[in-house]
């Protein structure tokens, strides 16, 4: 075995598209997914934007049992998993069972099943909550239900650092690779978008209030005021490259590099951890600043945040030294699962040597970033860097590549 981690299946559920095809054309045309919320009124909140997904009837993907059990959250993730192994050409059932593992990034756990039950605790009394409210709100429930559902029985396990947590899992993923296991589906999927779920958003502090889609998230901008929820993500199947080569895999690339870092308390005077967790994802990956053909920015659209991110790039690359591009601004910010659909992208960007666009940002020009906007750019792209930082002070970033 190599114990280089590769990907052979990627199952997409986004605001943009439902699927990898459709979420890679509408991305590079520059359509976006952002639109007022329908999934609750939020007339009376001051954000009312998300970028949900669309046309997905949870009841054409999977079986009463699940539907009944679960979150609008883990569907999605349910039908991205089955979509990744699909891609993949594996069929778990044909796998020892303690060969295949699931672990997932979650930002907020199934939001809007806790919230009906709650409602229903509240107006109706005990009797009326449904058993399942033990485990759907849970953090750790996509991995539980796609091991369950495809009888992975393999080290498995959730992790949770907000946007930064999709990065960390594919990093877990890629440990257990290493380690011997055969197969790991990661990633990430969330969606907290009811009412519940826009209270705990709106503490945070970081979204827009703009009511027009194409002002709200514009990160690198003059203009920018906060971010865009959304819901949906990525879901991935890591293998060891050797393995997958015997198999007669499809290859997306190699998940070549990682690290984490977490930001100083603010009165420490200390830099932000940002360009350290950059500098020592490119070590681990061997590799020079020169070989990173685009960087998939984090996007906080914060001014304070986005010049953190900026500054850390022009560190790194120099000024305008490489490609940068947020397509997450036609999805809006998709908590844990924003990084891993990054990751697609990247590896999409490999694969078509294209860097998609960020829409409707205007740069500003004292970033001194090598924005791509309004459309996509030929490039030859054979490695990539992906960012992502969660509130509260986590750093992630990971490197792809394209294999062999």
């Amino acid at each position: 075995m190599t114990h280089a981690a590769v990907v052979t299946g990627v199952g997409i559920t986004a605001p943009n598209g439902l699927g990898v095809e459709d979420y890679w054309t509408a991305t590079c045309e520059g359509r976006s997914g952002i639109g007022p919320v329908t999934r609750f009124t939020p007339d009376s909140y001051p954000s009312r934007l998300a970028g949900e997904v669309p046309g997905f009837v949870a009841e054409e993907h999977l079986p009463s049992r699940l539907i009944a059990q679960t979150d609008h959250m883990t569907r999605l993730a349910l039908l991205a998993a089955d979509w990744a192994l699909e891609d993949a050409g594996i069929k778990p059932d044909e796998l020892p069972e303690f060969d295949a593992g699931v672990i997932t990034a979650s930002s907020s756990g199934g939001f809007e099943f806790g919230e009906r039950e709650l409602r229903n605790l509240w107006s109706k009394g005990g009797a009326h909550v449904s058993a399942y409210q033990s485990f759907a709100w849970f953090y750790a429930v996509n991995t539980g239900q796609i091991s369950i559902r495809h009888g992975m029985r393999g080290p498995s396990g959730v992790v949770v650092s907000d946007q930064a947590g999709g990065l960390d899992a594919l990093a877990q993923a890629r440990r257990q690779i290493r380690k011997g296991s055969r197969v790991i589906v990661s990633g990430g999927v969330d969606a907290s978008i009811c009412s519940w779920g826009w209270v705990a958003q709106l503490a945070g502090g970081r979204l827009s209030t703009s009511d027009d889609p194409e002002r709200a998230y514009l990160p690198f901008d003059t203009a920018a005021a906060g971010h865009v929820p959304g819901e949906g993500g990525a879901i991935v199947v890591l293998e060891d490259a050797e393995a997958a080569r015997l198999r007669g895999a499809r290859v997306y690339g190699e998940l070549a590099g990682y690290a984490a870092t977490f930001d100083p308390a603010p009165a420490t005077g200390r830099p932000p951890g940002l360009r350290r967790a950059i500098e020592l994802a490119l070590d681990d990956a061997r590799l020079a600043p020169d070989d990173i053909d685009v960087v998939f920015a984090d996007a906080a659209a914060q001014p304070e945040l986005d010049r953190v991110e900026a500054d850390a790039l022009r560190a790194v690359f120099g000024r305008g030294g490489v490609p940068v591009t947020a397509p997450k601004t036609m999805t809006g910010r998709l908590h844990s699962g924003a990084a891993p659909l990054d990751v697609v992208a990247a590896l999409l960007a490999i694969r078509d040597r294209t860097i998609p666009p960020t829409v409707n940002v205007t740069p500003d020009e004292s970033y001194e970033l090598d924005l791509v906007t309004d459309r996509p750019r030929s490039a030859d792209v054979h490695t990539a860097l992906v960012v992502a930082r969660g509130h509260g002070g986590f750093n992630s970033a990971v490197v792809v590549r394209r294999a062999g």
